[in-house]
């Protein structure tokens, strides 16, 4: 059985394998609706790794072959390097929903060059060091556990010196700061584990998600609801679209 479905393979009636979520990326991609292509690694691959301690061997190579055929559904290259780069999320889907109790890490692909490559894409610096900064804290939060607080506190400082109530207010110079900033929290606290690679970055995402199955929070509230624990979460992999790229976006 393979480890993973595109959206267009999936089927969507089998939520116990690909996830409420992905099964619902499954059928929204089937109807036609334009939804950002990508992947759902299943549930299976959870259940594998809660009874052995690690993901299947072969999974990275089905992950990678998915990616390529992302970039080419999406004419985006993974890593940069082409028209316009293609970032991810990893997103957790159990078969029953489970709403904030697992984890995401979003805009997965973007680093030093990229983040260059984003800016001459969009034409807007603000938004390329804002989707960079926020993959450094989301990284460094889910995958790397540093605590969030360290992250909002270079916020809090920079919208008190700025004079701003809102993040989205901070200038574009404020946000490449707090990138510079954020990455000096993980040097310090998680030294050489931010990876620059996007083929890593994926990699600690999706294991970060499946492993946030059975953190303290997700295991309390499967008991509250009486939802099995060996029922296992599916990671959804898409192609990031960007709410704050302009004013047509909903």
């Amino acid at each position: 059985m393979p480890h993973l479905y595109d959206f267009d393979q999936g089927d969507w009636t089998d939520r116990g394998l690909l996830g409420g979520k992905g099964a619902g990326l499954a059928e929204m991609t089937h109807l036609g609706l334009p939804v950002p292509p990508g992947f759902t690694i299943t549930t299976e691959v959870c259940r594998h790794a809660m009874k052995t301690g690690e993901l299947p061997a072969d999974l990275w190579d089905e992950v990678d072959a998915a990616v390529s055929r992302l970039e080419e559904k999406s004419g985006r290259s993974f890593g940069g390097g082409g028209e316009a780069p293609l970032l991810l999320s990893v997103r957790s889907g159990a078969k029953f929903s489970m709403p904030g109790m697992m984890d995401t890490v979003l805009n997965i692909g973007v680093n030093d060059e990229v983040v260059e490559e984003l800016i001459a894409w969009s034409g807007d610096p603000h938004f390329a060091w804002d989707v960079y900064r926020r993959f450094i804290q989301m990284y460094g939060d889910v995958v790397l556990g540093i605590e969030e607080s360290r992250f909002q506190g270079v916020l809090t400082m920079l919208r008190a010196r700025s004079g701003v109530q809102s993040d989205a207010d901070l200038s574009a110079a404020d946000l490449q700061r707090a990138t510079y900033e954020f990455k000096a929290i993980v040097e310090e606290h998680r030294p050489g584990q931010l990876p620059s690679d996007p083929t890593e970055q994926l990699r600690g995402a999706v294991e970060a998600v499946f492993k946030s199955w059975t953190n303290k929070r997700a295991i309390d509230y499967r008991r509250i609801h009486d939802i099995p624990d060996d029922l296992g979460t599916a990671a959804n992999v898409q192609m990031m679209v960007f709410g704050d790229l302009g004013a047509d976006s909903g």
